[in-house]
């Protein structure tokens, strides 16, 4: 079989983060208190006597507002999602999410969180001929843009944000990579982070405003609860399934409800701290000739703010 550009992608994505996942990391690689790497980037001791918090806290700050999708820190995900069994021929599905997540200042208690999803597609596509099997096929190229505005608090035991969530039609192949539809709707996200566990959902539904007038309106439902437990060294177990309802469907095909989970890493790749999780879900509900199941792989770059000279 022909190697698409979308595989080779997805699989240098996979080689990535899999190198990433089993790289060792010592004590000294940790994330380390600002203060210690200010000190340590111009080679210069702490002074003695000063208590210095063990890396692993920061570490531990450092994994709980990677895992919170409103916290003051600028992150570059691209998520590589992996959906198996598509129609008769039980095809591969490709979709590599590239999703930064920029967080503006609105004055001393509010953020502007901007979360911008771009997909990147493989759609295999089977050509029926008129005699014979059908012909394999496929599209590749950009997606629908998903982008997200959250306004949130910069303080709080409770953690929310609340904004709009856009819809726009900028796939490469409309009604086949895309809706060609503009949608807009509500966006919510909550949740809390009590010692070693972050718990919440995020939930958002789009109604199409405009566009083609000969594909089918958008009515949209997306829930993604997320429970994330850490573990020693950067670890984590995570679930974090992703519901999806198409209420312009009838029953039978209107729900996509995963159920499953993975691990990830906080780490570093030589000096650039990352995120690395592998997860994998069955599809207990999906309509007829969808995935059964998926596999999605996700490395984020993390960017931390400096501490102030």
């Amino acid at each position: 079989m022909k190697t698409t550009s979308a595989q080779k992608l997805s699989a240098a994505t996979l080689a990535l983060i899999l190198m990433g996942v089993t790289l060792p990391l010592s004590h000294a690689q940790e994330a380390q208190p600002q203060e210690e790497l200010s000190a340590d980037s111009q080679g210069k001791p702490s002074a003695k006597g000063e208590a210095q918090a063990p890396a692993a806290e920061n570490t531990d700050a450092l994994r709980k507002a990677a895992q919170n999708p409103v916290a003051s820190l600028i992150s570059f995900p691209a998520q590589d999602n992996w959906n198996f069994g598509i129609g008769p021929n039980e095809r591969i599905q490709n979709v590599l999410n590239i999703q930064p997540v920029i967080p503006l200042s609105m004055g001393e208690n509010w953020n502007l969180i901007i979360r911008w999803i771009t997909p990147v597609i493989y759609q295999p596509v089977d050509v029926p001929q008129a005699s014979g099997p059908a012909v394999q096929s496929g599209y590749y190229g950009f997606g629908d843009m998903q982008p997200a505005f959250f306004i949130s608090p910069k303080k709080g035991k409770l953690i929310w944000g609340v904004g709009p969530q856009l819809l726009l039609p900028t796939a490469t192949k409309t009604g086949i990579l895309g809706q060609g539809k503009f949608g807009m709707g509500p966006s919510a996200v909550i949740l809390v982070q009590p010692n070693k566990w972050t718990l919440g959902f995020l939930v958002n539904n789009v109604w199409s405003l405009a566009g083609n007038s000969h594909l089918p309106d958008v009515n949209q439902f997306l829930l993604q609860y997320f429970i994330n437990y850490n573990l020693p060294k950067g670890w984590y177990i995570t679930w974090q399934p992703i519901l999806t309802a198409n209420w312009k469907a009838t029953n039978g095909d209107r729900w996509v409800v995963p159920v499953g989970g993975g691990i990830g890493r906080i780490m570093r790749l030589g000096a650039q701290p990352v995120n690395l999780t592998a997860q994998f879900y069955g599809n207990a509900v999906h309509p007829p000739g969808g995935s059964p199941w998926s596999m999605r792989l996700q490395i984020a770059f993390l960017f931390p703010k400096m501490p102030k000279k």
